[in-house]
């Protein structure tokens, strides 16, 4: 009998939590799940949904073969409404066992929902006072069964109900674009409620709202006061519910906190705490804001999401006492002291790196990553802070006279977004460069996708995001997190389509808002990699506006040559021909740069519109991509393949983007990028722009093995360079440290940097052999390309569907392939050199090859029961699958 197994219990809309989602903002969310395991032949034919809502339950029968994004097919629901739901699947008449249940309750959808006000403290929490403490109480009797706490702020919040944490969470509600959107958090506190007084207190400190923002020094952007809005529900045994709701009944005092910033680190006086809470109270009062902002969170919150121990400490050659954690990382340290006299001051200060033997403050610019402690003499302290993140793997301690190494741990903090894709081989070099992509990923996506987490920046650069967006999608579950920048980029994109070069919007000026290639494209191409990876096509429904906002405001720029000219551009941003002083001085063609990404950008919007059902605009969009690929033809390439300035970054968007439409100029093209990649002697010669996709038009152009030599390249500039300089995150340069030991001098300086990590999407797709053929990985293509130099590979994703995963090995002349597909999937697997491909169904498949004479030229498939297969012949297939993954498992991050 055709069969499937339990799904997995439904996922609503985008949240990852794995009991109860708490806080869904759709009144009608959509439902995904996964079918783990079904006999060979299974399709899904239909689905039930049950949905209980109170004492109603209602069930709800499709015959389609959808499992994500499927569309919620009772009436919407209502705020604070907890509904469950659980599913079967059928191939045909075939029912699975029902799925375990999944639990959502609403928040609160509406300003009406709110009883609550905002408040801010009178005469505390100034701009440069301390971080003050908002309280109020609540006298509940016996009998609560359940407690909800909703909460917001400008600035960011610490939240305790009678003495404890109501979350891990930190730096909550997080950064979104506040005048636009402003989010809020729920929290299940029904285990923190006591019976008799209840006391709720949230210390605010500066945050994104407050603290400094951007190379400028600005402070107080979005605003100079800090507010609270909080609303804690109470039900009882008989159906009341109690609220305590900030108003101007509420209290303020001061905190130990004396000052706090995201920059320049936080100073806490834990000696002079009771004093200053004991000194009296101050009232607050209510202030006027725009309930309409508030909205649910769509991604994971920000927590600590691991530590990392001391691995050594030393002296310095200045005498001063140095802490090395062995990895760069974002978060802060965590120290424990002992003995030390009360009042005297710990002092921790936090770099990236080291040069001439003291911490590179250099590269910090003028951000001062210092916390510093006031202790209070007791026995054992532990000192951390709470509300500020520093990019460091090594720390300056002082004020600790027997500072002991099992005393220091870095806290480890950033969304906490799950993980979802690992990649290993038989190359060292190669493993530790993709942990690194994985670190850099981690420290860079908090709340929203930052470029670095050290200097006076830590910015949503569009650009950035945009190359990245395929490997972050790979590596975590980015559906929510990127989701939410959107809605923000969308929030501030300007009338005439222009968006700004980072979200949030904090720089704000003429020049960063002006139209830049690759930079705005982002609008374009984000939401498409989502569509892509994740198959939702809800995110185009919703961004669709802006894409095309973004679109036709660059084709009123361009006029009727069709050409993108002039104007301000990145271009190949931060190539290695770019001197240290001008980064923008890229050998790529910032007209060629910006035209391709137009044609490109049009192309997307075209099938955007087509999959939308909006087909005259699919057209239209269609014929302008049209237009600008024979423009970019006819002004920058000659008739032989040239395409101006003759960098490898030019060829290779000429070719990834179809923008040769003449084939004789396409094989002369790519015949050039091939002699530009051998003359380099096979050093990378692209900025951010050219980097993630230069290996992908060397192997569509037929020429792997210069990609492989490229990737494994060790000479700077190259992708393991900075590997074997010791790096554990991927650096803002190619050479942001010297072969000397030296910090490059360049203003951009950074040693964790995700942009030009963008290559793992190559990696897993093309060295490994897994990549999506459709959105969402409905089908995919197993094409491995094994590079000499390795002699296996590794690849495993979790994508909407189930696990997928590739692996391949060399051994003794016999390549062997290991493929696991996912149910309600399907896979086209080419063997090596192969231009015909088997189609498989979900699954666990082998393949084992033999290369006659040594050479893979001509393959011979081997059956399992061959008396010359060299792991035995007729294993079982899982167990099989399962040695061969051995060693060469593949890993996502030491956290995971």
């Amino acid at each position: 009998m055709v069969s499937a197994g339990r799904p997995s219990a439904p996922r609503f809309e985008h949240r990852t939590e794995d009991l109860v989602v708490l806080g869904l903002g759709e009144p009608s969310p959509r439902l995904s799940w996964k079918i783990p395991h079904a006999s060979e032949g299974f399709l899904q034919t239909a689905y039930e949904l049950e949905i209980t809502r109170g004492e109603s339950v209602e069930r709800f029968t499709a015959a389609s073969s959808e499992q994500l994004f499927v569309d919620w097919p009772s009436e919407p629901l209502s705020s604070r409404e907890r509904v469950t739901v659980r599913v079967r699947v059928a191939y045909y008449s075939d029912w699975s066992e029902w799925s375990d249940e999944s639990v959502a309750e609403v928040g609160l959808l509406n300003a009406g929902d709110w009883t609550g006000q905002f408040i801010s403290p009178m005469g505390l929490g100034g701009l440069d006072a301390g971080a003050p403490t908002l309280s109020g109480w609540l006298e509940v009797p016996r009998g609560a069964v359940k407690a909800r706490l909703y909460a917001t702020a400008h600035g960011v919040y610490r939240a305790h109900l009678n003495g404890k944490p109501v979350s891990d969470a930190v730096l909550a509600p997080g950064w979104t674009s506040y005048e636009h959107r402003l989010r809020y958090h729920a929290y299940d506190v029904t285990s923190l409620v006591q019976d008799g007084a209840n006391t709720l207190d949230f210390t605010l400190g500066n945050g994104w709202y407050r603290g400094r923002l951007g190379w400028e020094g600005k402070r107080a952007i979005y605003g100079e006061r800090l507010s609270l809005l909080a609303q804690l529900e109470v039900t009882m045994e008989d159906g009341r519910c109690l609220i305590l709701a900030t108003n101007g009944e509420w209290t303020a005092k001061e905190s130990e906190i004396i000052s706090d910033d995201l920059y320049d680190g936080q100073r806490t006086d834990l000696w002079n705490a009771e004093v200053r809470a004991s000194t009296g109270t101050v009232p607050v009062e209510v202030v006027d804001e725009d309930y309409g902002r508030l909205v649910a969170q769509e991604g994971p919150m920000i927590r600590p999401i691991g530590v990392l121990p001391a691995q050594r400490i030393w002296s310095s050659p200045a005498g001063r006492t140095l802490v090395d954690f062995g990895q760069n990382a974002v978060g802060w340290v965590r120290l424990r002291v002992r003995g030390l006299t009360a009042g005297s001051e710990v002092v921790v200060r936090h770099a990236e790196a080291l040069e001439d033997g003291e911490l590179a403050i250099r590269a910090l610019r003028s951000a001062k990553a210092i916390d510093s402690y006031i202790v209070a003499g007791v026995n054992v302290e532990t000192l951390e802070p709470a509300f500020t993140l520093h990019g460091f793997r090594y720390a300056e301690v002082s004020g600790v006279p027997d500072l002991r190494v099992e005393d220091l741990e870095t806290v480890v903090v950033g969304s906490d977004l799950p993980c979802t894709g690992w990649f290993s081989s038989s190359h060292e070099l190669l493993n530790r460069f993709h942990e690194n992509v994985v670190w850099s990923t981690r420290s860079n996506f908090i709340d929203v996708p930052t470029d670095c987490p050290q200097r006076d920046e830590r910015l949503g650069w569009t650009g950035d995001i945009q190359i990245f967006a395929p490997t972050a999608s790979f590596l975590y579950d980015v559906t929510g997190f990127l989701a939410s920048w959107l809605a923000d980029l969308s929030a501030e994109q300007l009338p005439d389509g222009s968006v700004p070069h980072v979200i949030p919007d904090v720089i704000r000026s003429e020049l960063m808002s002006s139209p830049a290639a690759a930079w705005g494209d982002a609008a374009v191409i984000v939401p498409w990699t989502l569509y892509q990876r994740y198959g939702d096509v809800g995110i185009l429904h919703r961004q669709f506006g802006s894409m095309r906002a973004w679109v036709d405001g660059v084709l009123r720029i361009v006029g009727p040559d069709r050409l993108w000219s002039g104007g301000f551009q990145y271009g190949d941003w931060l190539d290695p021909a770019a001197p240290p002083e001008d980064p923008f001085r890229a050998k790529a063609d910032p007209d060629v740069v910006a035209t391709g990404h137009l044609a490109r950008s049009l192309q997307i919007v075209a099938e955007a519109a087509n999959i939308l059902g909006r087909i005259e605009e699919a057209k239209r969009y269609a014929g302008h991509a049209e237009d600008v690929r024979a423009a970019f033809a006819q002004a920058f390439v000659t008739p032989s393949g040239r395409v101006l300035s003759d960098a490898q970054t030019v060829y290779a968007l000429a070719l990834e983007w179809s923008l040769l439409p003449d084939q004789d100029q396409r094989r002369r093209a790519e015949r050039r990028l091939a002699d530009l990649v051998r003359a380099s002697g096979f050093h990378i010669n692209t900025g951010f722009v050219g980097t993630p996709l230069i290996c992908d038009a060397l192997t569509s152009a037929g020429h792997p093995e210069l990609a492989h030599s490229l990737l494994l390249q060790t000479g700077c500039p190259s992708w393991l360079y900075p590997v074997t300089m010791g790096a554990t995150t991927i650096w803002e340069r190619w050479d942001s440290m010297l072969p000397d030991g030296r910090v490059n001098q360049g203003e951009m300086t950074s040693f964790n940097h995700y942009a030009l990590g963008a290559v793992a999407d190559w990696m897993h797709r093309s060295v490994a052999g897994l990549a999506p053929a459709s959105p969402g990985y409905r089908t995919m293509i197993i094409r491995p390309q094994p590079p000499e130099a390795l002699h296996s590979a590794a690849v495993r994703h979790l994508t909407p569907y189930g696990e997928a995963s590739v692996s391949w090995q060399r051994r003794r002349g016999r390549f062997r392939l290991d493929v696991t597909v996912p149910v309600g999937t399907s896979a086209r697997v080419y063997l090596p050199d192969s231009a015909d491909f088997v189609h498989v169904r979900h699954g666990t498949h082998q393949w084992d090859i033999a290369f006659p004479d040594g050479h893979p030229d001509r393959p011979r498939a081997l059956e399992f029961g061959d008396s010359d297969h060299p792991y035995g012949g007729n294993q079982h297939e899982g167990d099989a699958h399962k040695r061969q993954r051995g060693d060469a498992a593949p890993h996502c991050s030491a956290l995971s």
